[in-house]
C-alpha cells in the first residue's frame, strides 16, 4: 500500500513539473489606441485598419488621434451598393470589407476624428447594423429585379438616405483642437499617405512574386496583393515589428483554438484540444505551404476577421507569438487579456489571409511589383 502511495505521489510530482502553463514575456509592444468594440456589426475591417492608421499616426507624428471607423463605413457602403447593382445581384452584399477598402476611402474621402462622426443615433451606445443591412439589401434586390428595364435614377439617393438615417450624414467641416478642418485637410494633418501601404498574401494558385486579385467574398473592390511564400511573409511581419511598424491582419478565426478568453490562437498537434481549459503548453503542428493551400481550398481557412498586430511576445520555451489587437472590446466574461490575442507562428502561417503594412518594410527587390498594386 505504501509503495502504491509513493508511486502516486511521484507520478503527481512528475506531472506537475512537466505541465507548463503559458507565461509570456513581452519582446515588442508598439503604440496603439485603446481596444474598443465593433458591436454587432461586420465592420472589423474598418476597426482594425483604423487602429492600424492610428498607430501609424503615432509613429509618424507622435499624436494620438481616435479616428472614426464609421466615417469610413459610411463612405464605403455606396461603393458596395454600386458593385451589387452593376453585377445584378450576382455577388455578395454584406457589411464585410478589407483593409484596402479603408485606404481607398481615406484616399477619396479623407479622415475625421471619432467624436465628429460616431455612426450612432442619440439613444444608441453600441453599434448594431443588422436592421440597416436588411433594409439596404432589400432595396438593392428590388432594384435588381427591374434590371431589364431602365434602372431607376433614384436608387443612389435612396441608398444615401438610408445611410444618412442609420449612420449619419457625411461631414464636410469640423473643429479639432481649435482649428477648422475638412476630412481631406485633416488627412494632410495626420501625415498619412494611403499610397504608402501595400497588401501581401501567400497562396499557390498564382505565382509567387506577382500581384493578383484574391478571390474571396469580401474583396468586392478587387484589391490586389503581392504573393510571397509564407515563410518570407512571416519574416516580413516580424521585421516590420522590429522596425517599429504595426501590421493590419486578415485571418480565419473559426478554429476552436482561437478564443478571446483566454486570448490565444494556436494550432496544436492534438486536434481535440480545448483551448479554454488549456493548462499546459501544447505542441503545435508544423505548417507547410502545401497544407496551408489545402486548408484554403477546402474552405477550412476562410476570410473571417481583421485585426491589428501590435507586438511580439514569447513563452517560457522561447516560442514567439504576435500580440494582436482585437475589436471585441476589453476585459469581460467573453474577453480576456485586455482584448488582445497572442497568436502563434503556426496559427498565423495557417490562418492568415493577408496583411497590410507600410511599403518601407517590404524587401526592396519587390518594389517594381508593388508599384503595380
Amino acid at each position: 500500500m505504501k509503495n502504491n502511495i509513493s508511486f502516486l505521489v511521484l507520478l503527481f510530482i512528475c506531472i506537475s513539473v512537466n505541465a507548463q502553463t503559458y507565461k509570456f514575456e513581452t519582446l515588442i509592444d508598439l503604440e496603439t489606441t485603446n481596444v474598443i468594440s465593433q458591436g454587432k456589426t461586420g465592420t472589423c475591417w474598418s476597426f482594425s485598419t483604423s487602429s492600424f492608421l492610428e498607430s501609424e499616426i503615432m509613429r509618424i507624428t507622435g499624436k494620438t488621434i481616435d479616428l472614426s471607423e464609421m466615417y469610413t463605413v459610411r463612405n464605403t457602403y455606396p461603393k458596395k451598393a454600386w458593385n451589387y447593382i452593376m453585377r445584378q445581384g450576382k455577388t455578395q452584399f454584406s457589411d464585410g470589407g478589407l483593409a484596402h477598402d479603408v485606404l481607398n476611402s481615406v484616399k477619396t474621402h479623407g479622415l475625421v476624428p471619432a467624436y465628429t462622426f460616431t455612426g450612432l443615433n442619440e439613444t444608441e451606445t453600441t453599434h448594431n447594423h443588422s436592421e440597416m443591412l436588411t433594409v439596404l439589401r432589400g432595396l438593392l434586390n428590388t432594384y435588381n429585379k427591374d434590371v431589364k428595364k431602365p434602372l431607376s435614377p433614384k436608387w443612389k439617393p435612396v441608398i444615401e438616405s438610408v445611410l444618412d438615417i442609420y449612420l449619419g450624414k457625411n461631414i464636410e467641416t469640423f473643429n479639432y483642437e481649435g482649428v477648422q478642418y475638412t476630412p481631406k485637410s485633416f488627412l494632410e494633418f495626420t501625415k498619412i499617405n494611403p499610397d504608402d501601404y501595400v497588401s501581401l498574401t501567400s497562396f499557390t494558385q498564382e505565382p509567387f512574386y506577382t500581384n493578383f486579385i484574391l478571390n474571396i467574398p469580401d474583396n468586392f473592390s478587387n484589391g490586389s496583393y503581392l504573393n510571397l511564400p509564407i515563410n518570407e511573409l512571416f519574416t516580413t511581419v516580424v521585421q516590420a515589428l522590429k522596425k517599429g511598424y504595426t501590421v493590419a491582419l486578415d485571418c480565419d478565426v473559426s478554429e476552436k483554438t482561437f478564443t478571446a478568453n483566454p486570448g490565444m490562437a494556436i494550432i496544436p498537434e492534438e486536434p481535440n484540444l480545448n483551448l479554454i481549459t488549456l493548462s499546459e503548453i501544447a505542441k503545435e503542428k508544423n505548417i507547410t505551404q502545401v497544407y496551408r493551400q489545402q486548408e484554403f481550398e477546402n474552405f477550412n481557412t476562410t476570410d473571417d476577421h481583421l485585426m491589428h498586430i501590435t507586438g511580439l511576445v514569447k513563452d517560457q520555451n522561447g516560442t514567439m507569438y504576435f500580440k494582436v489587437k482585437n475589436s471585441w472590446g476589453g476585459n469581460s466574461k467573453r474577453v480576456a487579456n485586455n482584448g488582445f490575442i497572442y497568436m502563434s507562428e503556426a496559427y498565423f502561417k495557417l490562418k492568415m489571409i493577408s496583411v497590410t503594412l507600410h511599403k518601407n518594410v517590404v524587401d526592396k527587390k519587390h518594389d517594381t511589383i508593388l508599384k503595380k498594386q
